[in-house]
C-alpha cells in the first residue's frame, strides 16, 4: 500500500491506469481521490518554486492577427522584465499569446493546460508545463501562486474564471489582488449590466464590489497596477483562507 502511494501521489497514476480495467477503476470514486491527490501533488510541487506570479486569461479562440493577441504578448514580455512569472491556461490563443511573450523576454512562462476533447492543446512557449486532467485542481494552481490577474477578452471559460477569482476576492478567501479586465470595448457592457442589474436594481452585491475590478485598455496601466501592489505587499506569505 505503501509502494502504491508512492508511486500514484509522484505522478504513477497512469501506470496503474493501464495495469487495471480502466473504466472500472475510473468509475470508483474511492480511487479516482488517488489520482486528484497526484494532480495536486504534482502541481505544488512545481508551482511553489515559480515565485511571484500573474495569471493571464483568454479566448483560446483569438488569433495572432487580433490586437488582443499582440497586446497579451507585450503584457507578458513587460512583466516578465520585472521578473514576475507569467501563467497561462497553456493553450492556444490569448493563452500562446501570453506564454509567448513571457518566454521571449526570458521569463518564466507557466502553462497548465487541461485535457479537453476540442480546442486546447499545449503551446510551444510554455517553458514550465504542467497538465491536468480535472478543471477544479487547475483553478486552485490559477489562485494559490498569483498575485495579480488578467482577463483579456474571452468567452465562457474566462467569465468563469473571472468571476470565481472575483467572488474568492469579494468574499475575503483571498487577498485584494488586482483584477484588471483588459478591453473596454469587450468589457464595458458586463460591468454596466453588473451595476444597473446586479448593484443598484436588485442590490445582489455591495456598492463598491465593483471597484474590486479595474477597467483599462493601457498595457502601461495593467502592468503598474501589478507592479505597484507587489511593491506595497510583496509576494503573499501567509496562506490565503481559501487554501488555509
Amino acid at each position: 500500500m505503501v509502494t502504491f502511494l508512492r508511486l500514484v501521489l509522484s505522478g504513477g497514476w497512469d501506470y496503474f491506469y493501464r495495469m487495471s480495467d480502466g473504466n472500472t477503476f475510473i468509475r470508483e470514486d474511492p480511487w479516482r481521490i488517488f489520482r486528484i491527490m497526484s494532480e495536486f501533488v504534482d502541481s505544488f510541487q512545481t508551482m511553489s518554486q515559480i515565485g511571484p506570479a500573474v495569471t493571464i486569461f483568454g479566448s483560446a479562440r483569438t488569433k495572432p492577427a487580433d490586437k488582443y493577441y499582440r497586446a497579451a504578448v507585450t503584457i507578458a514580455k513587460s512583466l516578465a522584465k520585472h521578473k514576475l512569472a507569467v501563467v497561462t491556461g497553456g493553450g492556444p490563443g490569448i493563452m500562446e499569446a501570453a506564454n509567448k511573450g513571457a518566454a521571449q523576454s526570458g521569463g518564466k512562462s507557466i502553462g497548465l493546460n487541461i485535457e479537453l476533447p476540442r480546442e486546447q492543446s499545449g503551446n510551444r512557449f510554455a517553458n514550465v508545463p504542467v497538465h491536468f486532467h480535472y478543471f477544479f485542481a487547475r483553478k486552485v494552481c490559477f489562485v494559490k501562486y498569483s498575485l495579480g490577474f488578467v482577463f483579456m477578452p474571452g468567452g465562457f471559460g474566462t467569465l468563469d474564471e473571472f468571476f470565481e477569482v472575483l467572488t474568492l476576492v469579494q468574499t475575503e478567501r483571498i487577498p485584494q489582488f488586482p483584477l484588471v479586465l483588459f478591453g473596454r470595448d469587450h468589457w464595458s457592457g458586463l460591468l454596466q449590466w453588473m451595476k444597473k442589474e446586479l448593484a443598484h436594481n436588485n442590490k445582489f452585491i455591495g456598492p463598491a464590489d465593483l471597484d474590486l475590478v479595474c477597467l483599462t485598455d493601457s498595457i502601461e496601466e495593467v502592468v503598474e497596477l501589478i507592479r505597484d501592489y507587489e511593491r506595497r505587499l510583496g509576494t503573499p506569505g501567509l496562506l490565503p483562507n481559501a487554501f488555509a
